[in-house]
């Protein structure tokens, strides 16, 4: 059932990249590290977390959906500083970071060298 400017908890991140190697090694980042670190969680928190590319242009949209705003920190977390981010930050310049939703200012506080631009609901329909 359709509800009108019905806000939900749900957190959207989105991460618009270039890249700072070539496509095949941030394919086979995307397809051999990073999806299957994520898939592995078992978290059903993690809603969508999505990579959509433009190979001829270098650069990227990663898309990422959780339940709430807890998940999503305490996920970035466990996630900055481990190995996995640090190839991420090898591989792509982080052009924008849009983050869709409410999260707390600690969260902000520790993101905030990633220059992100966080932005409220004020309608829409679900």
């Amino acid at each position: 059932m359709k509800k009108l400017n019905q806000k939900s908890d749900e957190v959207t991140v989105i991460i618009e990249v270039s890249f700072k190697e070539n496509f095949n090694e941030v394919k086979k980042y995307i397809r051999e590290e990073q999806c299957p670190l994520f898939f592995n969680l078992n978290d059903d928190g993690i809603i969508r977390f999505e990579w959509f590319v433009d190979e001829d242009e270098k650069g990227g949209t990663l898309i990422e959906v959780f339940k709430n705003s807890n998940v999503w920190e305490e996920l970035g977390n466990k996630i900055i500083g481990s190995p996995v981010n640090i190839r991420f930050m090898e591989l792509f310049n982080v052009e924008k970071l849009s983050v869709l939703g409410e999260i707390n200012e600690s969260f902000k506080e520790k993101i905030k060298g990633l220059n992100p631009v966080v932005k409220s609901y004020v309608g829409g329909i679900r």
